[in-house]
């Protein structure tokens, strides 16, 4: 698959925190165009040493039928932009999207192990590679970066509304009976309700949904090949 909405990434820290504002107002997320139920859903991930510049990024398709992995997309490049609190996809975002790039089926849909609008300033992981790619996504992240929320229900599907400064920025979703929740963002093209029940859709057992644990997975996998010299 092609990305053809892409900017520059070899930018200092205003040029990004304004590309971040720019680009947040082209965000769809009070409806989707999401085919029901979506045929192919991808899950991506990013994995690397600390201190090192050396990122591995992969991409999983699966069919969400029955989950079933059908495509692997992987890729290990260095990445220059230093490590900046609300600006990591201007680290990740390159070899996501170089993966992305080799995928031969585009999907319906992916989902981010990271987030989408709970982000400072509303325009995560999830956000910014879903507008550039021009496809429904989500954030599902394993901790808090933003707001915050009530009670969450023990029960697997229970969720409840994540606040940021008075807003709607996401939800607090159990995936599994009496295990912790992960935390649901709109990327784009999508509404927070259909997110959370795409993602439960999504999982298969684990805490995690199944797309983005076997993207983390393959991340690692090419991590510990790097390590051992086996890597780029």
């Amino acid at each position: 698959m092609k990305t053809d909405r892409i900017h520059r990434w070899d930018v200092n820290y205003q040029e990004a925190v304004a590309l971040q504002e720019e680009l947040r107002e082209g965000l769809i997320l009070t409806e989707d165009s999401l085919r029901e139920p979506p045929r192919w859903v991808a899950g991506a991930d990013i994995s690397y040493e600390r201190g090192s510049d050396l990122f591995h990024a992969a991409v999983i398709l699966l069919r969400y039928a029955d989950l079933t992995p059908i495509e692997e997309a992987t890729v290990s490049a260095r990445v220059f932009f230093p490590y900046i609190p609300g600006l990591l996809t201007f680290r990740e975002g390159p070899p996501l999207l170089a993966a992305f790039e080799r995928l031969h089926r585009r999907p319906d849909l992916v989902l981010f192990d990271g987030q989408g609008i709970a982000h400072p300033r509303g325009f995560g992981l999830a956000a910014h590679l879903g507008l550039l790619l021009d496809l429904p996504a989500i954030g599902c992240a394993k901790s808090l970066l933003v707001g915050s929320h009530g009670d969450v229900g023990e029960k697997r599907g229970s969720w409840t509304e994540l606040l940021y400064r008075t807003r709607r920025v996401g939800a607090a979703v159990r995936t599994r009976d009496h295990v912790r929740p992960v935390y649901v963002s709109q990327g784009h093209r999508i509404t927070l309700e259909r997110a959370v029940a795409l993602v439960l859709g999504c999982c298969r057992g684990y805490r995690i949904p199944e797309p983005v644990r076997l993207a983390h997975l393959a991340v690692n996998r090419l991590r510990l090949e790097g390590r051992c010299g086996n890597g780029p």
